[in-house]
């Protein structure tokens, strides 16, 4: 789709119409800031099955996000409310459970699949005059040390924009061009993505196991469905994606443990490989980086999106401050709040993913004792265990109007 209403200045230019990028557009636009969207990837495509057939767990916070902006509900009929959620350690008795009703009346958070997100953001995008999706389309190079940013598009074309927002991923083509550096290693661990059927109903229950490869968690979906997020040995991850079709259902049956009856596939199965990586900064002139575009985390936590949709919060907020204030919505002090608000944050939960990746992905005895007394404390203990919960549903902190479900 190619729709260009805009043929000179606009206030953001985003690379990247993901999820991340495209809530932003919206959240700013409606705003009024005037806002082009440059994606490689064709808006029909990404509503397919075969594109993207993960899931998210959108928590409370980041929902009150999508529903502000207009974006929900569009999405609210496919998603299915997260109303307990179940940790444990393997084969151990003790487990940690959390009821959503210990923190008032709110689900934790909604599993939606990744291609209804989509098509709601596109279809509230489109709504938007002040919305100009280019796509597919390339940025081929930029220019942001000037007055304003230079854009030059794969066929030529130029844009001037007050910002460029890299929401374009991991391996992000804005972080990189504006020499961005990064940490990041791998985990060593594949994640293994399907979704499955079940005879019995999931009662809005989300599992998460922790076996010795990696984390295994069971998310409900509508209907008598479930997303499985599947942490394996790098090493072993080929072959499982290699099994038959009945082969592959004994190998998750075995994980599940039985409870939910008989399975079956109900989609088909992805990989890729788990990594860490964080920006070294999240700004640089007149360019600030959103998203996976400035982090990546272990799904362990289910977080990834959450953190992304913080981020839009937390940037919409700052730009439209200063735009009510008559300021620069690049200007320095103004992407630095940003980047101060969101780095503390990100970084917390980088840091606890990562721990309780290595602390549970082994069978080290002494190591399985501290995580269970941990387990068994953490839910004997109600202050500690109503923080873990309301950092679940994202609403811990110095949160953004958005996400607190109050319009900018």
């Amino acid at each position: 789709m190619t729709d260009s209403r805009f043929n000179s200045d606009t206030d953001l230019l985003i690379v990247g119409g993901g999820m991340v990028g495209m809530t932003l557009a919206i959240a700013t636009a409606e705003a009024g800031l005037r806002v082009v969207i440059v994606d490689t990837s064709d808006p029909a495509t990404q509503i397919d099955l075969a594109f993207d057939g993960r899931t998210c767990a959108i928590a409370y916070g980041p929902q009150q996000l999508l529903a502000t902006i207009g974006a929900w509900d569009g999405m609210a009929g496919a998603a299915e409310p997260i109303l307990d959620i179940r940790v444990s350690d393997g084969e151990s008795p003790l487990f940690l459970h959390y009821g959503h009703d210990a923190v008032g009346d709110a689900p934790f958070g909604h599993i939606v699949e990744n291609r209804t997100i989509r098509r709601a953001l596109l279809a509230r995008a489109r709504e938007l005059p002040n919305i100009d999706l280019r796509a597919p389309a390339s940025v081929a190079a930029f220019d942001h040390d000037g007055g304003a940013a230079t854009v030059r598009l794969g066929d030529g074309r130029v844009v001037r924009a007050a910002l460029i927002v890299g929401a374009d991923g991991r391996h992000s083509f804005v972080r990189r061009h504006a020499g961005i550096g990064t940490t990041e290693w791998s985990y060593d661990q594949t994640g293994i993505v399907c979704t499955i059927g079940h005879e019995r109903p999931h009662e809005g229950v989300a599992h998460e196991r922790f076996l010795s490869a990696g984390p295994f968690a069971i998310l409900p979906m509508t209907g008598n469905r479930s997303s499985l997020v599947w942490a394996e040995r790098a090493d072993l991850a080929p072959t499982m994606m290699a099994l038959s079709d009945g082969e592959f259902l004994a190998e998750i049956d075995w994980r599940v443990g039985g409870f939910l009856g008989r399975l079956s596939l109900a989609g088909p199965r992805f990989s890729y490989p788990l990594s860490l990586l964080h920006a070294h900064r999240y700004v640089d002139r007149r360019l600030v980086l959103v998203g996976d575009a400035a982090h990546a985390i272990h799904p362990i936590s289910g977080q990834g999106l959450n953190l992304g949709l913080k981020d839009v919060a937390a940037l919409a907020e700052v730009l439209i401050d200063a735009r009510r204030l008559g300021l620069d919505i690049a200007g320095a002090d103004v992407l630095d709040r940003y980047a101060r608000w969101r780095r503390f944050d990100n970084l917390a939960l980088i840091a606890a993913t990562d721990s309780l990746n290595r602390l549970f992905s082994n069978d080290i005895a002494p190591l399985k004792l501290v995580r269970d007394v941990g387990l068994a404390v953490v839910g004997r203990v109600p202050p500690l265990k109503r923080l873990f919960m309301r950092h679940a549903m994202g609403i811990l902190g110095d949160l953004p109007r958005l996400i607190r479900g109050e319009p900018l």
